[in-house]
């Protein structure tokens, strides 16, 4: 395996940068990846460079790393040379267009990354409005987000970003990783994951489904039928086969799309 990058700039406190050093645990993420001839890789957030360098060994996929930091992208330009093979976007990936990325690539994508704690959150939505060109995520989290996503109702961690992930993806926990991996080292665990996104849905997602599921659990500790009560009567939370006085923790995803169908029939 090659060795970790060197130091290289500083962090920049701002991007929430940690960057991950820890060999083993590169080497359980390749493994996971387990990249196979003609891949399309997106890296987010290389970093300094130490799991780059990896990827860059498998010569038959393609490799686009999408970096926000001019002084690492700076750092990591000569890795890439002139091939048009591996590219590096200086770029905000909150802000990049994945769907142009896959057109020109030819296929969907793989990502992966150690995601910034501080965008992880509104990085997974921006992902899942991208769905169509992905195949599957392997990142690395703050371990609580892994919890919610990979949560079952009921539990205190299933919420918005457990429902609104359901239908699209699989999630499994592949392992924690500890502080120590990376330099500076944060303040909690890490874990990765693997999201794959279904070659169909679990279920027709009803076009209300986000407003019902984000009113939903703007306000966990409501019931229902004060939760959704600007969308919903309470009749008709019943007539969906839901209880109106339970909490949107203990709803099924499924259960969210047919309350949401109920705006669909209304024409809300």
């Amino acid at each position: 395996m090659s060795p970790p990058s060197s130091p290289g700039p500083p962090r920049r406190k701002r991007f929430g940068q940690h960057f991950l050093h820890d060999p083993t645990v590169l080497e359980r993420t390749m493994e996971a990846l387990a990249p196979q001839a003609g891949d399309h890789l997106v890296e987010i957030g290389p970093g300094r460079g130490a799991l780059t360098r990896l990827l860059l060994e498998h010569h038959d996929t393609t490799l686009d790393a999408i970096e926000i930091d001019r002084d690492l992208a700076r750092l990591l330009r000569p890795l890439f040379g002139d091939s048009p093979r591996c590219q590096l976007h200086e770029a905000d990936i909150l802000d990049f267009d994945l769907a142009s990325l896959a057109r020109r690539r030819g296929g969907g994508l793989r990502i992966l990354g150690n995601l910034p704690y501080n965008i992880s959150t509104p990085l997974l939505f921006n992902l899942l409005g991208q769905a169509a060109a992905l195949v599957d995520l392997h990142v690395m989290l703050q371990r609580e987000v892994v919890e919610r996503i990979a949560a079952q109702p009921g539990g205190k961690d299933y919420g918005r970003l457990t429902v609104m992930l359901a239908p699209l993806v699989s999630v499994e926990w592949l392992f924690d990783v500890g502080p120590g991996a990376f330099q500076p080292p944060p303040r909690v665990w890490s874990a990765v994951a693997r999201l794959t996104f279904r070659a169909l849905p679990l279920f027709e997602v009803s076009p209300h489904y986000a407003a019902v599921v984000r009113a939903a659990f703007m306000q966990r500790r409501k019931t229902l039928r004060n939760a959704l009560g600007k969308l919903l009567t309470r009749e008709q939370i019943s007539a969906c086969g839901v209880d109106p006085g339970a909490r949107p923790e203990t709803l099924a995803p499924l259960d969210f799309n047919t309350l949401a169908q109920t705006l669909d029939r209304a024409g809300s």
